[in-house]
């Protein structure tokens, strides 16, 4: 795609507003980030820890890490399109160091594992999910990299290294050009935090219609019911070969699945006569992520979290961003320009994505998607 292609206008009728270098400056700590799934479930629980206090409130308060996501971007960025919606680019990385080692080798730099733009519609009662293949093939921009230098991008970088190049600003600059949209927000989860949220809720009931093994994610789930333990849910939103043809589409498809068993069961969760559990979610939670400068304290959070709280699975609509394979490269796939465009522009109407959109994609087809479901 070229650089026009992936810049796409803003709504007609719509009223626009610029949004400058909001929130404090504050320089971004790097650290291992990892699989983004846990953020729907951080966002649920951690409006919790707006009823601590004291010392409770600024120990939750110094687990969350921020990236002043605005400070990096400047104003080369799409205007906000100010109608009651918001768009938050849900990023995890792949990245091996430190306490995620033991999932692969650490080749010295992260790559977005699992990336998903999700757009709250007005009233905050629906959502729609776009997620965006790890091996898309798109024009990346140029983005500032480690010791300020800048990396000029280009054309076929597959969609992943922008995290990889220029960490979480570079991957929100990229989702920008691609889709014409301003991400409001920014959220990221790690291997550990996801594993530990997880036991911390007490697992996460699923049924699984068929057998899934995977070496590689060390999975091993008989056809049946489960209570998934964080180490299961890990393997089961990080396996390729254990389900469909092995490629990240069938792997995009189980972790929509699962997202939305884990949606069902946090509903249920039985905390409010539980401060002991309380808190354990709270910080948990707040310990699992990274966010813009705009959500770093437990206030902003919250008061985020809570217009969220209302969306439950059966008010999210997920897609795979339209694509087709590469056919130079199977392994890679390709936007389907298009289709893309049918996509943004829903969104930045604050409308539906029309399934004409998806109905000629690669994406969201076989079974992966059938294979995991809520008990």
């Amino acid at each position: 795609m070229t650089d026009e292609s992936m810049s796409a206008g803003t709504a007609e009728g719509k009223t626009q507003r610029p949004r400058g270098g909001g929130g404090r400056r504050r320089k971004p700590r790097k650290r291992s980030k990892a699989l983004v799934i846990t953020a729907w479930t951080a966002a649920s629980v951690v409006v919790l820890g707006g009823a601590g206090a004291g010392f409770l409130y600024f120990k939750l308060n110094g687990n969350i890490k921020g990236v002043d996501i605005n400070a990096a971007l400047g104003t080369d960025r799409p205007l906000d399109v100010d109608n009651g919606s918001q768009d938050i680019l849900v990023l995890g990385s792949d990245s091996r160091s430190g306490d995620n080692a033991k999932y692969g080798k650490d080749e010295g730099a992260a790559r977005s594992d699992t990336a998903m733009i999700v757009h709250v519609h007005k009233g905050h009662k629906t959502a729609s999910v776009v997620s965006i293949p790890r091996d898309t093939l798109i024009t990346r921009p140029s983005c500032k990299s480690e010791g300020d230098r800048t990396d000029p991008g280009g054309p076929r970088q597959m969609f992943n290294t922008a995290y990889e190049v220029g960490g979480p600003a570079c991957a929100v600059k990229t989702v920008e050009k691609m889709s014409g949209i301003r991400m409001d927000h920014y959220v990221e989860v790690d291997f550990t935090g996801f594993k530990k949220l997880i036991n911390t809720l007490g697992g996460v009931d699923i049924t699984t219609k068929k057998a899934i093994h995977d070496k590689d994610s060390h999975l091993d789930l008989e056809a049946g019911k489960h209570s998934l333990t964080g180490e299961q849910a890990l393997g089961l939103v990080r396996t390729r070969h254990g389900v469909g043809d092995g490629s990240d589409l069938g792997r995009i498809q189980l972790q929509q699945a699962f997202i939305k068993a884990l949606l069902d069961q946090v509903k249920d969760v039985g905390v409010f006569g539980n401060p002991k559990k309380l808190y354990d979610l709270a910080n948990d939670a707040t310990s699992a992520i990274t966010t813009d400068s705009d959500l770093n304290d437990v206030k902003s959070l919250a008061s985020f979290a809570n217009g969220l709280k209302g969306i439950g699975a059966g008010d999210m609509k997920m897609v795979t961003l339209p694509i087709e394979y590469d056919p130079n490269d199977l392994n890679r796939v390709l936007p389907l320009e298009k289709a893309d465009r049918e996509v943004w522009d829903a969104l930045r109407a604050d409308k539906h994505i029309p399934k004409s959109a998806t109905d000629q994609s690669a994406g969201d087809k076989g079974e992966a998607g059938d294979v995991v479901t809520s008990h």
